[in-house]
Order: structure tokens, then sequence, then C-alpha cells
């Protein structure tokens, strides 16, 4: 049968999501927590890969096991056995040939710029010092929607077959003493969402136009896009999937 289970998970102690040869990964610590709880070798598929340091707010993975299982003692346990960073929050049901990852429908990021020096937040947060006009980057935002090819964001050398992803929402807001840029879309590349944070933090700065945007995506070229922003700034905060997948 297969399951699906939703965490959460602060990134800073790992290497990302994915299994790593030599370095402690999300997926790895959650891999040995359920095959030790339910006594069979358990490997888990995500619906996506984080990058080191990058948080989720929310992710899902699913798992096949030859046992029913009782959901909420599992959930119970888990969080018992594992370690305070990573946190499951349901675990359920779904069709045998529903996927983690092919069924998503959509992934929301959120990126968080503090403006002022915060000791309790640093670690959360990319703190940019020097002024940033909020109006110029919405505007530069707003030009991702006229696109579908962002090969000029993604991180070179990668194994995609596309770089086409339909962005649904880009928008910059101010929250307290932080800007809050969220980006919805159906896929995204690697690295993706800190280099177009990047970009715009630098249209913020005034380093170049929003009109500028427009050359940055139709070169295809990585160099010509801003620079990548800090990874601790960085939260998965959402992926949706159909109804139909559940049992």
């Amino acid at each position: 049968m297969r399951y699906f289970l939703e965490l959460s998970y602060n990134g800073t102690e790992y290497h990302g999501w994915q299994v790593q040869p030599d370095a402690i990964s999300v997926q790895e610590v959650l891999e040995k927590a359920l095959s030790t709880l339910l006594k069979a070798t358990i490997s888990i598929v995500g619906a996506g890969r984080t990058d080191t340091g990058v948080h989720a707010k929310q992710m899902f993975a699913h798992f096949d096991v030859d046992q029913t299982l009782d959901t909420q003692d599992l959930v119970y346990k888990l969080n018992a056995f594992l370690p305070k960073d990573i946190a499951i929050h349901t675990i359920f049901k779904v069709k045998p040939e529903a996927h983690a990852r092919f069924d998503a429908q959509s992934r929301t990021y959120l990126y968080r710029i503090a403006l002022e020096k915060d000791v309790f937040n640093f670690k959360d947060t990319y703190l940019v010092k020097q002024p940033l006009d909020l109006k110029q980057m919405n505007t530069a935002a707003k030009i991702l929607f006229e696109y579908k090819d962002f090969q000029c964001f993604s991180k070179t050398n990668t194994d995609v077959k596309t770089y086409i992803c339909d962005i649904m929402k880009a928008e910059w807001t101010q929250v307290g003493n932080e800007l809050h840029f969220v980006i919805k879309a159906d896929r995204f590349l690697r690295n993706m969402v800190r280099a177009i944070v990047g970009t715009l933090v630098n249209v913020g700065l005034d380093k170049m136009k929003p009109e500028d945007v427009h050359q940055i995506i139709k070169s295809k070229d990585r160099s010509e896009a801003g620079y990548s922003v800090p990874a601790q700034g960085l939260y998965l905060i959402q992926i949706e999937y159909p109804e139909s997948i559940k049992i």
C-alpha cells in the first residue's frame, strides 16, 4: 500500500532533501526512522529537492509498505523518534499510482529578506542593509508572467529535459521589518527561486532596471541574471495535489 506523509523541516543542519553519499539529508533521516519503526526497509520519494540550508514548511513524500498502518500512531511515534528540526503532520493512504513528485500541481516558495539587523532571525532570513525599492521589484516580478523558458535562472549543468515553467504568482510584500517574496509555479528549476530573488534585489538596489529582466530571460544565460541569494531565507511553503490521489 502507498502512503503520503506531510512534513516540515528546518534545513539549517541538512545538505538538502535528497540522500547524499557523504552528508546528512532530510530524506536519509526520515527513511531511517520509518525503517526502524516499521521494521522494514522503507524508501521514500519526495515531492522535490530542496538545496542545502533551505527550509520546508510543507513537504510531501510517498512510501510503500506491506502492512496497513495506524497512521495517527505512526505520526506520534515518528515525531518522538525524529530530531527536533523535522516534524510529521499527517500520513494518509493514497492510490497505488499516486506520486509525490509527478502528481504535484503546483509548488509555492517564500523568500524572506530582513531590512534591519535582528539577533533573533539572522539564521532564517537574508539581511540586506541598503534600501530596496519595493515598487520597482514588483514591476520586475510581473515580467516573469510573460515568459515560460527560465533557463537563465537555472543552475548550469543540470540534467533537466526542459526549462519550461508556468509561473502563477510572483509578488513582494512588506511584513514588518521584512520583505517577503512569494512565487508559485507548476515546477521549479534548480536554484531558480534564489536566482530570481537575486535578480529582483538588484532591481531594488537600482543596479538594473525592471525592463532589463526581459533581456535576461531571453538570453537563456545564467551569467546574465542576478546572484543567487543565500539558502537560509528560502522556504517551500505549499504543494498542491488533486483530491483524486486519495483513497
